[in-house]
């Protein structure tokens, strides 16, 4: 099976503009899609910003809604799929949520955050109450979280003793949290044996300053592809034969004894 093709979108795109944050995933889509990519990640609450303040029940959407519908477009008119950060609606209902549209421009999955960081989340979103949700894409496990989230170990190794593969985790990582993009991330596909795509924002936006450095780790624990701290487009491969090769190497999944963790919960 040849290696998954990942393509990491570190940008703001345009915050209060879903029309604008369309127009540049559109472009990044079709830059993506001519490197041999069949996916795009991006960052946390992608579509509107994420120091939107007030705005934010204006900005939801349902997860079929227009903006997603947009996204659908992008993809199968680049053959890729895209992965995407927005505010979603259902009913009076907020939710920090991730949606992962396939290159046929079906949805695969959806993800409501389950850990809020902070008052402006806390304030304006509810947590969602799904710890793993997965899809399939090319014959890769697809797992999904949102950047707090991934700071909680029990939330990967959720995801690895359910066979994630790749672990899809858009972010709005600020300063002086750098250490959580340069070594946590890493370690965390390490210690549980997967990839793990980690999607930054990037620059001021409102009270907030986004370090950027999004990666693309793998499960030996180096990483694939790294950004920089400003706007930009990388790649990397998800490679499952390397995969199955580290799993064997460094059997963490196996030699766990979950009798003796009853007390963690």
């Amino acid at each position: 099976m040849p290696p998954l093709r990942t393509a990491l979108l570190q940008s703001c795109g345009r915050p209060g503009s879903v029309a604008g944050s369309v127009e540049l995933l559109a472009d990044a889509a079709r830059r993506a899609a001519a490197t041999g990519a069949r996916l795009l990640v991006c960052p946390e609450l992608y579509l509107t910003g994420y120091a939107i303040g007030d705005d934010v029940p204006r900005l939801a959407e349902a997860a079929d809604g227009p903006a997603a519908r947009a996204v659908a477009e992008i993809a199968v008119r680049h053959g890729i799929a895209v992965h995407y950060g927005y505010p979603e609606r259902e009913g009076d209902t907020l939710y920090n949520s991730a949606q992962l549209i396939g290159p046929d421009g079906t949805t695969l999955a959806n993800y409501r955050k389950t850990h809020l960081f902070g008052d402006f989340e806390q304030r304006w979103f509810t947590p969602g109450g799904q710890p793993v949700v997965q899809a399939e894409l090319d014959g890769v496990r697809i797992g999904l979280l949102t950047c707090y989230d991934v700071e909680f170990p029990e939330n990967v190794r959720a995801h690895a003793l359910a066979g994630t593969d790749l672990l899809l985790v858009p972010t709005a990582l600020m300063h002086p949290f750098s250490f959580v993009a340069e070594s946590l991330v890493p370690v965390r596909a390490f210690e549980s044996q997967l990839y793990l795509a980690y999607v930054n924002r990037t620059g001021p936006e409102g009270e907030f300053d986004f370090t950027g450095l999004s990666c693309l780790a793998g499960p030996d624990g180096t990483v694939r592809a790294r950004a920089g701290r400003g706007e930009e487009l990388v790649t990397a491969d998800v490679d499952l034969a390397l995969l199955a090769d580290s799993r064997a190497a460094n059997p963490y999944l196996r030699d766990r004894r979950p009798g003796l963790y009853g007390s963690l919960v």
